[in-house]
């Protein structure tokens, strides 16, 4: 016979009442609730008559009186040693358990931040990496009997499981006079020592390593929701160093926005670059003078420009907590649109009321970078016949040569065979180069404006964001043209140890490139690998010249890998594509939350900063952002 022949037998009613007394009895019944049932045995009729005396007995014997527990509850749970409880240099043999208590359970999330305390004071710092049910007994709970019971009730038991988290040691905090300190995870915690949630500004700022000062990128979160302390404000800010301290300022040691369309990434990084605008933000120089920083942002979609403006939602309530926290907001009046001058392309600038300035990008440029007139790719024996010609041209019409000029002085049969017999270039190499330097788009070089080169001053103020648009500009060629020379007119004069500029040289300058993956791609011609070799060497050399990176990117997989390891700072928002995820390179742990993530939220990743964490940032704009 099985158990179904069990269960289905319906012989009589006194078949019934057995049954249902089982189920009351499974269900946490008495005794008395049992004898109750119908189909109760004749006998408990016939002794009910001398049951009264028995009954008040049984009342005194087993009455129910209050009664309050000495002390009170305190913290999440306790640490638990049923499963081993051992911590290790090597990550995978660490094991740290805690038992969380019913009524804690609702609130434990991945990722919280916890404290368990040492006998001498010192607190352990650790990270809920796992959470799991484990049984409260030995007994199977997949029975016939325990199904049934538990699709008759209306809520899930908590106290039939033990609810068990495991915890990632991240460092031990301890006090060192009225300062905060922490170390690496040396010491194993005493079993049973209560687990705390980590609620101490100061104590979470320590385990995690994150500055007290610096600029600001948001508040610390966990699964999207803000972490709350007993401080006021609740929040933890967090903030990169930026100062020389504690070795250099991260500007200068480069920052990667990463994010998707609709991520909040331009949201984000105006807020950043407005904090390095600040007027108490100031760097020593190496003549002993302190300067404020000079940010050029390019623009693809005119919107830095709006950064001049106030941000009209940014209500007086938002802006005094703004102030509490000291992060720096408004519009900043310092901001000009050095507007590119090109045929047939008309700025429109209706977002801002910033001022404008218009320049043109001069041939002349083209003598530094050849790059700039390199129409499509050349190959290894195209580019140096480029730059012999590029140089017998400059040397016959010093740096008033137009490209015009260039393009007519081409045209000389007469420069052609010369260079080919003398076995300079080839005549072959020679029409390639001719006809790859009349696929570069017109309209770009010497137009009626300034140049660049003579703007120096208004490019590079120190304080002053320089936004250069790009929007208006009719063709991607164009547009990386003009990206590629004044960054390069930067880039020159911060690494030369004989600038054109002076301005640039001893100003800090931030150089902000949005979908920096159209500029600083991977790619086998030649004048591409020339541009990133020269980004790359900005990158190496910022932190000695005062020169920072800042690239902002939906398509980080695109930019290229001698220039992305550079930066030290990546923050990332929500990005959907796995490759774009897995080229950023940030922990396991984190990477799984991107794709998931809300506008405005991200990870920061700073190895010289702090450990990886999760961020909110600011749900208004610190100014105008339409």
């Amino acid at each position: 016979m099985t158990l179904e022949d069990f269960t289905e037998f319906n012989g009589d009613d006194d078949a019934d009442g057995r049954a249902d007394e089982v189920d009351s009895a499974a269900d946490g019944g008495s005794a008395a609730d049992a004898a109750d049932a119908p189909g109760a045995t004749a006998g408990a009729d016939a002794s009910s008559g001398g049951s009264d005396a028995r009954d008040d007995a049984e009342d005194d014997a087993f009455a129910a009186y209050e009664a309050t527990p000495a002390g009170s509850d305190a913290g999440l749970g306790v640490v638990s040693v049923s499963q081993g409880l051992r911590v290790a240099e090597d990550e995978e043999e660490t094991s740290l358990k805690a038992f969380v208590t019913t009524d804690n359970r609702e609130s434990v999330r991945l990722g919280k931040y916890l404290l368990i305390p040492y006998p001498d004071g010192e607190r352990l710092f650790c990270r809920i990496t796992g959470l799991e049910y484990a049984q409260e007994f030995q007994s199977d709970d997949a029975t016939e009997i325990h199904a049934r019971r538990q699709m008759r009730r209306d809520e899930f038991a908590e106290r039939d499981y033990k609810f068990v988290a495991d915890l990632e040691p991240m460092s031990v905090v301890y006090g060192e006079g009225e300062e905060m300190k922490r170390r690496m995870t040396d010491r194993v915690p005493k079993p049973g020592a209560v687990v705390e949630e980590a609620a101490d500004d100061a104590e979470i700022k320590t385990g995690l390593k994150i500055p007290d000062d610096g600029v600001f990128l948001g508040h610390l979160s966990v699964g999207g929701e803000k972490v709350r302390t007993a401080a006021e404000p609740p929040t933890v800010d967090y903030r990169v160093k930026d100062d020389y301290a504690d070795g250099d300022p991260l500007a200068f040691r480069h920052t990667l926005v990463a994010g998707g369309t609709g991520s909040g990434k331009t949201h984000a990084s105006k807020n950043v670059l407005r904090q390095y605008l600040d007027s108490d933000r100031t760097y020593p120089m190496g003549d002993g003078r302190e300067s404020r920083m000079a940010v050029v942002q390019f623009d693809p979609q005119d919107e830095y420009a709006q950064m001049h403006d106030d941000n009209p939602d940014l209500d007086d309530a938002f802006a005094r907590r703004l102030e509490r926290e000291g992060i720096a907001h408004g519009g900043h009046d310092d901001t000009v649109a050095l507007v590119p001058r090109v045929a047939n392309a008309t700025y429109p600038g209706e977002g801002h009321r910033a001022e404008r300035v218009e320049f043109t990008i001069p041939f002349s440029l083209a003598r530094e970078m050849p790059w700039l007139v390199a129409g499509s790719g050349l190959n290894d024996n195209q580019y140096p016949a480029l730059l012999t010609l590029l140089n017998r041209f400059f040397d016959s019409y010093g740096d008033s040569g137009t490209y015009s000029q260039f393009l007519s002085y081409l045209d000389d049969p007469a420069l052609k065979e010369e260079l080919h017999e003398s076995g300079r270039v080839h005549e072959a190499t020679f029409d390639a180069v001719k006809r790859r330097v009349r696929g570069v788009p017109g309209g770009v070089f010497d137009q009626d404006a300034k140049p660049i080169t003579e703007l120096d001053h208004t490019l590079v103020r120190p304080g002053g964001l320089s936004v250069v648009p790009t929007y208006h500009l009719p063709t991607s060629r164009q547009k990386e043209i003009v990206v590629l020379a004044v960054a390069g007119l930067l880039i020159d004069d911060k690494l030369s140890n004989d600038p054109d500029s002076d301005r640039i040289k001893e100003t800090p300058l931030l150089v902000g490139m949005d979908e920096a993956h159209n500029f600083l791609a991977d790619a086998d011609n030649v004048q591409a690998q020339k541009v990133v070799q020269k980004f790359t060497e900005a990158a190496k050399q910022g932190r000695k010249e005062r020169l920072g990176l800042f690239l902002i990117t939906q398509d980080p997989q695109d930019v290229a890998e001698s220039v992305f390891k550079q930066v030290n700072t990546k923050i990332v928002l929500n990005l959907g594509d796995e490759d774009a995820i897995s080229s950023v390179n940030i922990p396991t742990n984190l990477a799984g939350k991107v794709p998931y993530m809300e506008k405005g939220q991200m990870v920061v990743y700073s190895p010289d900063n702090s450990e990886p964490v999760e961020l909110i940032g600011l749900s208004e704009c610190v100014t105008r952002h339409d």
